[in-house]
């Protein structure tokens, strides 16, 4: 029997965004739930094992959660959503029917992987998924690592590498030399941006940066021995231990979407109180749009602000977004991945992991139906998470539809 939770507002993901929100509401005296699949709060971006691995701003927002009056639910993924909003959620070992009076979804972003040969070798990862591994423990001292895609993430990843001991031969970014430098002199408006990079950049000295550089092939055995780049005229290798490889971030929707709000482009549409076209249903951070952990914090005071009815804070807040909306585009004009990327696979180039789908089996006349009736592209266990956003980009196919479970579960959870 699933236990049944109600709170006044359901924040769903603990990451900046929902942290924001979630601080914001308790200290106005709301009810407030929080939800999320990790162990400890943070998300992906401040995933810590222990708070000496924190930011400051990450230490922040944490020490104002435990310090306001509101409840967390961690190790809980929603996996469905009932006909009048009740949210299913199951954790390792008890089942939540989740409701609330509001609902913030701050369900974050995902790696983009775009499918090259060898791609699925041990070894190979994407570029958040090494900062994930590390975070977690995993010892790479002496390890030859090679980090090569697109987007801010790289350079912060490989600081991070190097300080736990890992060697960096190189960071290709595959955006041009061109597209950097009019983003760089696009932050004149975020000093703070630039100063971060800088940091960065100092901290990887030791490691080439080289733009407009991409990944082609890997090749192994067991594990990836070595990567294959290409600037375009001439093609090179490079051995490594360990390969990270992904083209930034795409919005999470599936839940959005499982509960009728609107998509645009692949990110939940809202308006400018962060409200979707579903009542009561607001969402923040990367779901709306990537541009980073700044923007994330001010879309979940927005909506805090506009449930507490704080109509003081919205005109700051609402100008404070527009700077930040402007450096999301900006990031995404500069980092998109290019046409190249999609001309890399092969016949034999695996595109759908769980399903085995091979690039071969796929015809780009089809539409993405079509596609998950002839193949089962996208049918397994991850929901086309992966596979998904690699289509969308090679074939032009979207998303069709999306099914609970969200989540792998136990058969006993959906039984209600």
């Amino acid at each position: 029997m699933a236990e049944l939770l109600a709170a006044a507002v359901v924040v769903v993901g603990a990451g900046p965004a929902g942290l924001a929100a979630a601080c914001c509401l308790g200290e106005a005296g709301e009810d407030v739930l929080v939800v999320d699949e990790a162990p400890r709060p943070g998300g992906q971006i401040w995933r810590h094992r222990h708070a000496g691995d924190l930011s400051i701003a990450a230490k922040r927002w944490l020490d104002r959660l435990n310090e306001t009056r509101v409840r967390s639910l961690t190790g809980t993924s929603v996996i469905d959503v009932g006909t009048d909003g009740t949210m299913l959620a199951e954790s390792t070992d008890a089942t939540f029917q989740i409701r609330g009076r509001t609902v913030i979804l701050a369900t974050g972003a995902r790696e983009l992987f775009l499918p090259f040969p060898g791609w699925t070798l041990p070894g190979v990862v994407g570029v958040g998924g090494g900062q994930a591994l590390v975070k977690a423990g995993v010892d790479v001292r002496g390890l030859s690592v090679v980090l090569a895609g697109s987007g801010p993430l790289l350079l912060p990843v490989a600081a991070l590498l190097e300080g736990r001991g890992a060697r960096i031969p190189l960071v290709a970014e595959q955006a041009s030399l061109r597209d950097v430098l009019l983003f760089g002199a696009r932050l004149w408006r975020n000093p703070s941006k630039i100063r971060e990079a800088l940091g960065y950049r100092w901290q990887t000295l030791t490691s080439r940066y080289r733009l407009g550089v991409w990944a082609v092939a890997a090749h192994g055995d067991s594990q990836v021995r070595e990567v294959e780049l290409t600037d375009g005229w001439r093609t090179w290798t490079h051995t490594c231990d360990l390969l990270c490889c992904s083209y930034g971030l795409v919005p999470n929707t599936e839940l959005a979407r499982l509960l009728g709000c609107r998509v645009d482009g692949g990110r939940v549409g809202v308006d400018r109180f962060q409200s979707t076209d579903q009542e009561n249903v607001y969402c923040v951070g990367e779901s709306t749009g990537v541009g980073g952990v700044e923007k994330s914090i001010v879309e979940g005071q927005i909506a805090a602000a506009h449930i507490a009815g704080d109509e003081g804070q919205l005109k700051a807040l609402g100008r404070h977004r527009e700077r930040l909306e402007r450096f999301s585009r900006d990031l995404d004009r500069t980092f998109r991945p290019r046409p190249e990327l999609a001309q890399r696979p092969l016949p034999e180039t695996i595109v759908c992991r769980c399903e085995d789908v091979k690039w071969v089996d796929l015809d780009t006349r089809w539409s993405i139906r079509q596609a998950k009736l002839y193949t089962r592209l996208g049918m397994g266990s991850c929901q086309g998470r992966v596979c998904g956003a690699a289509v969308r980009h090679l074939c032009g196919w979207d998303v069709d539809s999306v099914r609970p479970p969200l989540e792998p579960c136990r058969l006993s959870s959906l039984i209600r």
